[in-house]
């Protein structure tokens, strides 16, 4: 009977300390991100009670309009660094998410990353190969990393225009 009772515990504290996450941010989270490429910087934000719509302008292209709301914006941002002497040589990449304002895990793929308004932007002097485009193809994924850590990664692919950044990994402490 005793083995049956430790059991019984081990099994429900295992349970308990497996359960799902769920998060609310009170001020917002910005990192510098160290995977990046070499010849650029990358930034990490998770912005609370912010919303994000994408609308087009008389050309039919995209553009983001971020508004009080509530929930929390993802967003990550590469910017390469310009040549030196060189003009309109900037260059940034911007992938913008619309989480709840509750955050817990969350795996989504393919045509379901719109479910949080999964978008990829690029941003230069690139005629025709410019703007804002939905993600259709990848996986996003929230995770608990560890106590107090989450993990969110980005994978995906754009079809409408080159991309530098495919892969997004930030474990971000909660503390």
């Amino acid at each position: 009977m005793k083995k049956i009772f430790l059991i019984a515990i081990v099994f429900f504290t295992t349970i308990t300390s497996c359960k799902s996450f769920n998060f609310q941010l009170k001020e917002p989270i910005m990192i510098d991100s160290l995977d990046c490429p070499e010849n650029g910087t990358c930034n990490f934000e998770l912005i609370p009670n912010k919303s994000i719509e994408f609308k087009s302008d008389e050309f039919g292209n995209l553009y983001p309009v971020i508004s009080d709301g509530d929930t929390t914006l993802f967003k990550y941002t590469f910017q390469k660094k310009p040549l030196k002497d060189t003009q309109d040589s900037n260059y940034t990449e911007i992938i913008y998410a619309e989480l709840p304002a509750k955050i817990s895990e969350l795996s989504l793929a393919n045509e379901t990353v719109q479910n949080i308004k999964l978008y990829f932007g690029r941003l230069c002097y690139c005629k025709g190969a410019t703007g804002y485009y939905p993600i259709k193809n990848g996986t996003f994924t929230i995770t608990k990393a560890s106590k107090d850590c989450v993990t969110f990664k980005v994978d995906f692919k754009i079809t409408e225009v080159p991309q530098i950044i495919s892969t997004i990994q930030q474990t971000v402490s909660l503390k």
